[in-house]
């Protein structure tokens, strides 16, 4: 008999804390879903009208049917989370802010999903607080710098700027439409939905593009480091990402000293949601051998 997950929403599992980690007192929302001895955390990427729910909602269920923990963070500055403009380094910030929710959930060690901007916090958190680690997943991010191959910044991060400075729904279909490798799935539901989220807080858009503005490079270079994380890692790619190009992946791999590399053909960016049944496949069995 096959065990079944409970029903949950987002709604259901919305969770607040307030942090205090060093300078950094934040009210961070995340959601809080299933039971189990080890968690997973997921970190969701940085365009406008993000957040865990939005990023990983076809990747819950089977991690929690499996027996994990599965919290979904929304970063300062994204979603229901306070507002921040940030100066400096925005993957140290989503790590520090990681750590004041993990401390105050009482979680020793957490394994990480993290997806684009995810990705970069997820390596700065393994380079900060290597004892609270298990394993690592990384999509479309990690380390910044440039790509050996594409002109920067990629077509997708215009577009990202973009929506960020005139959020209009022809600004989210060209984002969108490139964000995936096959955008007919896209329907007028969900860009309506994800416009009605970015607009719902301005002001996340506002420091965004402040923040954008006072340090251009949000999301540092992390390569020269890499060597030091020694917790196993799946890095996990589109072929066709038009975001963060697939040579990053390959210098992830080749600075991290326990990493595979699983490449999806014909997918873009979000490679949990277009192929999310071989993607959580994956996941659960990377997680438990």
């Amino acid at each position: 008999m096959t065990a079944t997950a409970p029903a949950f929403t987002e709604a259901s599992t919305s969770r607040f804390v307030d942090i205090s980690e060093g300078e950094l007192k934040l009210r961070l929302h995340y959601n809080d879903v299933g039971q189990g001895a080890e968690t997973v955390v997921m970190l969701h990427g940085s365009g406008p009208g993000a957040s865990g729910w939005a990023n990983f909602h076809r990747n819950i269920e089977p991690l929690v049917t499996g027996g994990y923990r599965v919290i979904l963070m929304d970063c300062p500055g994204w979603s229901k989370s306070d507002p921040i403009v940030c100066d400096s380094s925005r993957s140290d910030l989503n790590a520090r802010a990681l750590k004041g929710l993990v401390d105050a959930l009482g979680l020793d060690r957490v394994h990480i999903i993290g997806n684009s901007m995810g990705g970069h916090s997820t390596v700065a958190f393994a380079l900060a607080y290597p004892e609270r680690i298990g394993k690592l997943i990384l999509m479309g991010g990690g380390t910044g710098g440039p790509s050996a191959f594409v002109p920067q910044p990629t077509e997708g991060i215009k577009l990202i700027g973009a929506l960020y400075r005139e959020p209009t729904i022809e600004n989210l279909k060209k984002m969108m439409n490139v964000f995936v490798f096959d955008a007919s799935s896209l329907t007028d539901e969900l860009f309506q939905t994800r416009l009605d989220n970015i607009l719902a807080r301005r002001d996340h858009l506002e420091n965004f593009v402040k923040s954008s503005t006072l340090n251009p490079k949000q999301f540092p270079d992390f390569s020269h480091r890499l060597h030091e994380i020694t917790a196993q890692t799946l890095l996990v790619w589109g072929r066709e990402d038009r975001f963060v190009p697939m040579d990053t992946g390959l210098r992830l791999l080749a600075g991290l000293p326990h990493a595979q590399l699983h490449v999806f053909n014909r997918c873009g960016h979000w490679a949990q949601w277009e192929h999310a049944e071989t993607f959580n496949r994956m996941v659960l069995d990377f997680l438990t051998h």
